[in-house]
């Protein structure tokens, strides 16, 4: 073998090795949110019992409330566990990742699937998100062979080919092997839980023994920052924002003026043989891509953190009715609290079922950084229309992003806006290489227009951002809402006729 063949073997076993330890960085991110959890209780106890004993008398009910938090605990650990166990991870989990210890390997030019990514909308909080690189993407289909072939994104990286995290993503396809349905979700039976760290048990809800894929061996997981385990916090409220009934005020704010402004701009769809279709980068959830689709639109939602997309792809395959599970969103936070009960309710998910919810052929989920999976060739012009929603600010170069827009919409297509610019990476302290172009809404649309964009609406919306409805805190963005059209490309003018002297 050659020093270049050498060379080139190395570079692919430090990339799988490297991909395959930043996923079981954020598995145990997961893996280790009930143990983190319960320092926190332990930390309240620890406080409780240095009061004077007269204040403890007028608190005795907090020693109770703590064993409540332990219960919510357990039942928000039961939920991750079992999305993990239906998780099938794109690549192999067993490879060695000795290769990425070498220091002089860790300090190589690749960067895969980072754990540190920022993502302040996704949690009030200021947490995280991670980004996935090299995605294979579901194919588009409209139902007809040959259809819509340049809607059909390409694989980025041919030496890296990792597939979407569900096949069946476009048709919600529910899995038939399910354990059960979270029991006891009704708040109160609290009485039998002890002062022991919760933990992920190999169990069913009936006490049946559930197995767990070898990936999920605690030999191959390992302790991360408390900051990765917040990520994990900040997911369970976003899933009240995508998948609850007590989330559907801030889809009213937020989705609802986008499918309007779709409906009223794509009248004629159903009649179309072939569908228009749209693109939703920065998906999160799935719950906005799912209601484009509901639509009659080829829908396409585009993410790039394993957070989200681990459970995003639970919802939407292996719910099997409405209200399945029951979560406990609010326990995390002793702030702003209104009473013990308003923290401690459980909120069932999801408030529709997926598969039943009128999605049409065509529906997919694509994980992948926008930028490297549609600055591809084979997306120019393959659009009808793009909608974002608090997605633009993710970005470390916003005209990058309104680039790529203008050349993946079709001539006379449409993208549809929503969201603040709370610039993502505008904090990135110490980082000396993190680049952050941070605009002005004036600049972000000037911008716009020099890439063929023309304003059809604007208006702002005032909304919230994954927000305890019961809170004596609520954050308000006024966001800005708009639809601008891409220009057709001027034809050029005729030549002026030629002058002849008589």
């Amino acid at each position: 073998m050659s020093s270049i063949e050498d060379e080139e073997l190395r570079r692919r076993k430090l990339e799988e090795a490297l991909e395959v330890k930043s996923l079981r960085r954020i598995i145990s991110a997961y893996l280790n949110y009930p143990e983190a959890a319960e320092e926190d209780i332990r930390r309240y106890e620890r406080c409780f019992r240095k009061l004077p004993l007269a204040h403890k008398a007028l608190l005795s009910h907090l020693p109770l409330k703590f064993q409540k938090l332990r219960w919510c605990v357990s039942q928000n650990s039961y939920f991750i566990f079992e999305m993990l166990k239906a998780f099938d991870p794109p690549i192999d989990m067993s490879v060695d990742t000795d290769i990425a210890e070498d220091h002089a390997i860790e300090n190589a030019p690749v960067k895969r699937l980072s754990s540190t990514e920022m993502n302040p909308h996704h949690c009030q909080s200021g947490s995280s998100s991670t980004l996935l690189h090299n995605a294979k993407v579901d194919e588009l289909s409209s139902g007809e062979d040959g259809a819509n072939e340049a809607s059909k994104p390409e694989t980025i990286n041919e030496e890296k080919k990792i597939q979407s995290l569900s096949e069946n993503v476009g048709n919600c396809s529910v899995a038939s092997e399910r354990n059960g349905m979270v029991k006891g979700g009704d708040g109160h039976n609290y009485q039998s839980v002890n002062n022991s760290p919760p933990s992920f048990s190999p169990h069913c809800c009936d006490g049946h023994a559930s197995p767990s894929p070898d990936w999920l061996d605690p030999s191959l997981q390992f302790h991360v920052p408390l900051s990765d385990v917040d990520k994990v916090r900040c997911i369970i409220r976003n899933i009240v924002r995508d998948w609850a009934a007590e989330g559907q005020k801030e889809r009213d704010e937020c989705y609802r003026p986008i499918l309007q402004e779709l409906d009223q701009l794509f009248p004629d769809r159903s009649n179309d043989s072939s569908p228009p279709a749209c693109l939703v980068p920065g998906a999160g959830l799935g719950r906005l891509a799912l209601e484009i689709s509901c639509l009659g639109f080829i829908s396409q939602g585009n993410e790039f953190s394993y957070y989200m997309m681990i459970c995003s792809s639970f919802i939407l395959n292996y719910s099997q009715i409405s209200e399945q599970w029951k979560i406990y969103p609010w326990i995390h936070s002793n702030c702003n609290s209104l009473s013990d009960k308003d923290q401690l309710r459980p909120v069932p998910i999801p408030d529709i079922h997926p598969a039943s919810a009128g999605i049409t052929e065509g529906f997919s989920m694509c994980g992948g950084d926008f930028v490297e999976v549609y600055n591809d060739p084979s997306q120019v012009g393959a659009w009808d229309a793009v909608v974002t929603c608090f997605f633009l600010d993710t970005a470390h170069n916003i005209v990058e992003y309104i680039e790529i827009i203008s050349k993946i919409l079709k001539d006379g297509g449409v993208w549809i806006n929503l969201g603040p610019l709370l610039y993502h990476f505008a904090d990135a302290y110490n980082q000396e290489d993190e680049m952050s172009i941070e605009l002005s809404l004036e600049d972000v649309k000037r911008v716009a227009f020099h890439h063929g964009f023309e304003i059809e609406k604007e208006s702002t919306i005032a909304t919230t951002y994954t927000t305890n409805q019961r809170s004596m805190m609520q954050n308000q963005y006024y966001a800005a809402f708009w639809t601008m059209r891409k220009k057709p490309p001027t034809p050029p003018s005729a030549p002026d006729a030629a002058v002849h002297n008589v």
